[in-house]
């Protein structure tokens, strides 16, 4: 199969100019890459848009098996790939979780029937519970990219120790969601004098410190691969830095929510503003941008996390943590172009960046590389209505909120995965 990407404004993550170019696909594969192509093929007419490398997200939860009145592979792939993304690793957190070579099975076999690439992610602990390592060499021959008890951290550190050695003779990282549990287990929001003022319980910035301090200190010790989920404060962005410098195979993500929103985002109790690790402040906000500039942070993610209606209308302290974020995600990433990031920073961050950290061979464009490739109109202006929402839930605070730039086409694997109206 042939398709000729026309006039299209070329995104290089590694050059600063973006040269207007044709490109040409055949069997899944970039054929040609020049100023101008002709050859019978389907033509898209990209002139006035971005062609983009197809975005990456290292941290997606697709709810399937267990909760698909949320979400299923085949929902949040369609969702995925109307926000650019062309290949996501979703996270073990399922019921059953991924912790054996059946379920990770399982995910890749959907996953070729879905709109673009999933990734499975196996857990850390049989069951997330915790208490004894899961069979890493069996989920990794299945197709297992790294390994979480996301949603959980690892408390004992001696089975952290363990799963660390294990990173490094896989090849594969442990990543952390790096909260003591301990001091966060009743808060659903920052601690501090907003959470205070709402009467909610707070989740301190220190147990983000506290365990991301431990993982640090247990990767110099055993020289293993350790990625951070979605950091959010200023000290663990610090403490990622120094680990960096001292050459230890430490790698970390930020959410885009985690970059756009304050906790002043919950002072009306919305709850689709209810995440883990918590919104922070406009200080943390502005560590984390600095932390994407100078390179400690590798990647920005989703997080995508769908929950129901009805979930999400309970009280403030009932309901889920997560929202969505596919569809949304560039377009508000590429605000932060406002915060002085360039578009080839931004794209970076969410193309050669995540494929780096997590081994995998995509995220540029360049002959004979795999096609995989966004086509964004920079200028469109959308609504984000409830009504629009491809994924089946909808718990986003951005409902209703007018974004600027639009994904109009992906291509995942060579073929159309989606496509809107030109505009």
């Amino acid at each position: 199969m042939k398709l000729l990407i026309k006039n299209g404004r070329l995104v290089d993550p590694s050059r600063t100019r973006c040269p207007k170019r044709d490109i040409l696909v055949s069997d899944g594969r970039i054929a040609r890459i020049a100023p101008r192509i002709s050859t019978r093929a389907p033509v898209i007419d990209a002139d006035g848009c971005l062609v983009l490398p197809g975005l990456i997200d290292l941290h997606c939860h697709l709810r399937e098996p267990g909760q698909e009145e949320k979400e299923t592979i085949e929902t949040g792939t369609r969702a995925a790939v109307a926000g650019g993304f062309t290949t996501v690793c979703c996270m073990p957190n399922t019921i059953p979780p991924l912790d054996n070579r059946i379920a990770i099975g399982f995910v890749r076999a959907r996953s070729r029937q879905a709109a673009c690439e999933v990734l499975p992610i196996g857990a850390i602990t049989v069951g997330r519970e915790g208490k004894a390592l899961a069979p890493y060499g069996e989920m990794v021959e299945e197709g297992a990219v790294g390994f979480s008890d996301d949603g959980s951290f690892v408390m004992d550190s001696q089975l952290m120790r363990r799963a660390l050695e294990y990173s490094k003779l896989f090849g594969t990282p442990v990543i952390s969601h790096a909260e003591d549990q301990s001091l966060t287990k009743n808060g659903v929001m920052n601690e501090g004098a907003l959470s205070t003022k709402l009467g909610l319980p707070g989740a301190p910035r220190e147990a983000e410190e506290i365990a991301i301090s431990r993982d640090i200190a247990l990767a110099r010790l055993t020289g293993g691969r350790l990625h951070i989920a979605h950091v959010t404060t200023a000290a663990g962005v610090d403490l990622i830095r120094r680990a960096k410098k001292e050459g230890l195979a430490v790698t970390c993500e930020v959410t885009v929510h985690h970059l756009v929103l304050t906790e002043e985002a919950v002072a009306g109790y919305d709850t689709n503003a209810k995440v883990s690790p918590p919104l922070r402040t406009e200080d943390d906000i502005k560590a984390l941008i600095r932390g994407l500039k100078d390179g400690t942070i590798d990647a920005i993610v989703t997080d995508h996390a769908p929950h129901t209606r009805e979930e999400k209308e309970s009280g403030f302290e009932e309901a889920p943590f997560g929202m969505i974020g596919f569809e949304t995600a560039l377009s508000l990433a590429l605000s932060l172009q406002e915060e002085g990031l360039s578009l080839q920073e931004i794209v970076a961050k969410m193309t050669v960046g995540p494929a780096k950290a997590f081994g995998l061979h995509r995220g540029m464009i360049a002959d004979g590389r795999r096609a995989d490739l966004v086509i964004f109109d920079p200028d469109r202006q959308w609504v984000y209505a409830r009504e629009s929402v491809v994924s089946k839930s909808a718990n986003s605070p951005f409902l209703n909120r007018t974004l600027k730039g639009k994904v109009v086409a992906t291509i995942s694997n060579g073929k159309i995965a989606y496509q809107s109206q030109m505009e």
